[in-house]
């Protein structure tokens, strides 16, 4: 009996159907909440830094799927392997045998990272994290691990464990005894080193809630402090990793930088497979694999998928042959110095921050008299309404998507693919002056779309 399904007529048939699907089996308040600020969009295809709807509308993506499609969507060189290594027909996940493709993947990868020196390889970027901190503890044998305020390390539960935003943690508890230290002060590090039952530091170099980065020297400081006490520094390249700040990794921006872990994923996929890697020094991988009895005392099902790795390795040569990395310096450069610009112009427009293509666009409180009671306004309902009154214009009028960089937050961040070019960022910088000389106007849509914001803000107390 020969089995038929055609994909393609599955979503001409029932694709209409995709919010009411949603909310009827999936996450019942997220078409929700894309319905009230008008984010109910429905696109039809992708190629590269833009979305495109029935009507032939392109729409310009500065969220790169929160970091996902760092090529864009549908690169061709990545969708060719993909479909290349489907044609193989190859011997996939035996367990027991050792496939091509991890091994070369990893030996691009640990080309791009000196002084490491093997990879595991999982499915997401909470999993690296998982894996590191089981590496961490086991390779130490002490049992906490510190993490910064506020930061965002995946929402598994040990990845949660070392989450710096309460939101996410609350209602989950026991977690397990980890410890918040501020980003950048070694003296709270150092309290913390002193007692002795330490076992890693994990870092985000550019944290992105927020887009703070970490202050010059702290991370080699931070390195030289967890020596002292043997523990080892983490890195977190999930979101900042594969040439997002103008680097291949954003602790490459500080000499003498060399985490004993070092987390990626997000970028890696290319946008199709999900995949994560957490590469480690010799030594502590040989401690957690010892002997042919803990061969496989941590592993995962899918792990080293060869679709993966093959995607993984399209993304690798991408990144060589085009100099995505010089690329991002430049454009990045180029956004940041045109947002900072503006600065001086918009009194409500406090700061740009960031690196290469990860840059924070924070707002603040008015001089004047008149904006500001607005903003107090605003700000008394629920704090980040600002924010997101400027995130619903430039998709509504303008078609480009952005996103608030967290909760609570008067902060956009941008992280576009990292194949946007000064076309795009004149578009994005002419649509947000364009928002921001609404704004200061004193009225306005924005103004009125705030008042809306402001009663779901209070019903929702």
């Amino acid at each position: 009996m020969t089995t038929e399904f055609d994909l393609g007529a599955l979503l001409a048939e029932r694709g209409s159907e995709r919010y009411e699907l949603h909310a009827k089996h999936l996450n019942p308040q997220l078409p929700r909440m894309l319905h009230t600020i008008g984010f109910d969009k429905v696109y039809e295809r992708a190629e590269g830094a833009h979305f495109f709807d029935a009507e032939g509308n392109d729409y310009l993506d500065m969220l790169a799927g929160f970091g996902v499609m760092g090529l864009g969507r549908h690169h061709p060189v990545v969708r060719k392997a993909l479909h290349d290594v489907l044609d193989l027909d190859l011997a996939d996940l035996t367990r027991f045998d050792c496939q091509p493709l991890p091994g070369l993947l990893a030996e691009r990868l640990l080309a791009q990272s000196p002084h490491l020196d093997r990879v595991f390889f999982g499915n997401s970027g909470t999993e690296a994290v998982e894996t590191a901190l089981k590496f961490a503890r086991y390779a130490t044998g002490k049992p906490r691990v510190l993490y910064c305020d506020h930061a965002f390390h995946g929402l598994t539960t040990g990845s949660l464990s070392v989450n710096g935003e309460r939101g996410f943690r609350d209602g989950f508890a026991p977690l397990l005894p980890d410890t918040a230290v501020p980003l950048g002060d070694l003296d709270a590090l150092d309290r913390e080193l002193r007692k002795g039952d330490v076992a890693a530091l994990i870092v985000e170099p550019i944290q992105g809630k927020g887009v703070h980065e970490a202050p010059p020297g702290y991370l080699r400081a931070a390195q030289e402090l967890l020596r002292g006490h043997r523990a080892l520094l983490i890195a977190d390249e999930v979101q900042t990793g594969l040439g997002r700040t103008g680097d291949f990794y954003a602790y490459q921006h500080e000499d003498g930088v060399e985490p004993d872990l070092v987390c990626v994923a997000k970028a890696l996929s290319g946008g199709y497979v999900p995949v994560g890697a957490t590469l480690g020094k010799e030594w502590i991988f040989k401690k957690v694999y010892s002997s042919m009895d803990r061969v496989l005392v941590h592993s995962a099902s899918f792990g080293a998928n060869a679709q993966a790795m093959a995607c993984g390795l399209a993304v690798l040569a991408v990144m060589e042959n085009e100099q995505i990395v010089a690329g991002v310096r430049r454009t990045g450069e180029l956004l940041k110095s045109r947002l900072t610009a503006l600065i001086d112009t918009y009194e409500m427009l406090a700061d740009v921050r960031g690196r290469g293509l990860m840059i924070g666009i924070e707002f603040g409180k008015p001089s004047s008299l008149k904006l500001r009671s607005r903003w107090t306004m605003l700000q008394a309902a629920r704090k980040g309404l600002f924010a997101q009154m400027v995130v619903v214009p430039l998709l509504q009028r303008h078609r480009i998507l952005t996103q608030v960089s967290g909760d609570h937050l008067e902060v956009i961040k941008l992280i576009p693919p990292l194949v946007v070019d000064e076309a795009d960022v004149n578009r994005f910088v002419d649509a947000f002056t364009a928002v921001m000389d609404d704004a200061h106007s004193g009225g306005g849509l924005m103004w009125d779309f705030g008042k809306t914001l402001i009663k779901q803000a209070v019903a929702h107390r």
